[in-house]
């Protein structure tokens, strides 16, 4: 047993250096030469529509971290799904119908490949639109390393193959999911800050307010004024699965008052409020809590790092015409 498990660490590390030595190969302005408007169109493109709809800014964050946790950041989560064919991304009970944004990138996407044809992919489209989203919500701005190439395969079999968590997992859990794409405990929990903005479903929770377990009928962490107003918000009858914002107090704004709802029981999903209630991660809790602009710093360079999970470089993968379709 013990011969096997050093031969799987062996295994796992190797792959990591891969990983490392792919995503060394991008770097911020990998366009400046060949396509200089890149991120000017791509910003231009996500500001008009947020302008209409501010919940698009949490879609198209979510959208990233979906995209880069199913084979890297390389843009098949953007891929229709073809009769006949199995599934795409997209299409998964975890992305569908929840998943919002795949018009941004649609108009993005084509109003660059006006200005520079078949330079530059959808995989870097998605990341600079995922910053250019928390620099609107948030005024949080970073450089995106670019140079990302277009994956050409995409299975709905894959999302949920221990790679996208459900909203039902422990802080133990989320740890060892993050840790699997090569990030730490205090990246995981930073990067949960974006849920400072969105939506949650009432299918997502509605197990946290009744028939909790044998001995609470109700999950005992959440405040019970809270518990109350999910359950008004869920059997309002506004549709066949009503959704609360996951921010009751700056719902449109990325910001830090997240981590101060989990410290009062606020938290709409087990996985937010775990990570209070869990000692492993509430010290980093209460410390994004206290220091917004240090959370602020370490999202961008959170985001930064998981934007260069598993990416394809070089002549991997492909550029394509439109994000929804392999050429």
């Amino acid at each position: 047993m013990g011969s096997k498990s050093a031969a799987l660490m062996l295994i796992l590390g190797c792959l990591l250096l891969i990983s490392s030595a792919k995503s060394e190969k991008l770097k911020v302005g990998f366009y400046d030469e060949t396509c200089p408007h890149a991120e000017e169109i791509v910003r231009e493109a996500v500001n008009k529509f947020v302008s209409i709809n501010s919940g698009l800014a949490a879609g198209l964050i979510r959208m990233h971290f979906h995209d880069c946790f199913v084979r890297g950041c390389d843009g098949s989560l953007l891929l229709d799904s073809v009769p006949g064919h199995p599934l795409a991304e997209k299409d998964n009970v975890a992305n569908n119908p929840s998943l919002r944004g795949f018009e941004v990138i649609d108009e993005a996407k084509a109003r660059v490949e006006e200005a520079c044809p078949k330079t530059v992919s959808c995989a870097d489209i998605l990341a600079f639109a995922a910053r250019d989203s928390s620099l609107t919500a948030g005024y949080i701005g970073y450089g995106v390393p670019s140079g990302r190439r277009d994956g050409r395969i995409s299975l709905s079999d894959d999302v949920l193959q221990g790679n996208i968590p459900p909203p039902s997992l422990s802080a133990d859990q989320l740890r060892d999911n993050f840790n699997n794409k090569g990030l730490s405990l205090d990246e995981m929990v930073t990067l949960s800050g974006s849920h400072s903005i969105g939506v949650s479903h009432c299918s997502a929770f509605s197990s946290r307010l009744s028939g909790f377990n044998a001995t609470f009928d109700q999950d005992p962490s959440l405040h019970p004024g809270f518990a109350a107003s999910l359950r008004t918000s869920c059997g309002s009858g506004s549709g066949s699965d009503p959704f609360v914002f996951n921010d009751f107090q700056t719902p449109t704004v990325l910001d830090n008052k997240y981590y101060g709802n989990l410290i009062h029981g606020k938290g709409v999903l087990t996985s937010d409020q775990t990570l209070f209630d869990s000692s492993l991660t509430r010290n980093l809790v209460v410390g994004n809590a206290q220091y917004g602009s240090v959370w602020a710093q370490n999202f961008a360079a959170a985001m930064i790092k998981m934007g260069k999970i598993d990416v394809l470089t070089g002549e991997e993968g492909e550029i394509r015409k439109k994000c929804r379709f392999i050429n």
